[in-house]
């Protein structure tokens, strides 16, 4: 049987793609302004992730015509894990070590496993 590629397919990604940028923000950002007010923290991360929320799902309701809902979770874990590595460099200037790398590909190797027929 061929496989047969429609927007159910690549929407999904896209859209957890920028959901997983939002909630990065909503969760982490703040981290760069410590001195600021907890409770403003909070609101502007609520606020954020009204946004990671607005994606996230009708992500998950197109990506369940092609998806399973694990695949779709697995999914969202490793681009989780691929936008926070990204975040984590350019925005709160952390560096990744090769403990990092090793893990990330290790959790991606298992979440290949949901994908396999």
């Amino acid at each position: 049987m061929p496989f047969s590629f429609s927007p159910a397919h690549i929407w999904p990604v896209l859209m957890l793609i920028a959901s997983n940028v939002f909630m990065t923000f909503a969760w982490y950002g703040h981290l760069k302004h410590k001195g600021s007010a907890l409770f403003l923290a909070i609101m502007a991360s609520w606020g954020i992730a009204f946004f990671e929320y607005c994606l996230a799902v009708p992500a998950n309701r197109i990506g369940s015509e092609v998806y399973s809902t694990a695949q779709l979770k697995t999914m969202q874990e490793v681009i989780t894990l691929i936008v926070f590595a990204g975040f984590s460099i350019f925005w709160l200037k952390e560096s990744l070590t090769i403990n990092h790398v090793i893990g990330f590909a290790l959790i991606a190797l298992g979440a290949s496993f949901i994908f396999r027929t």
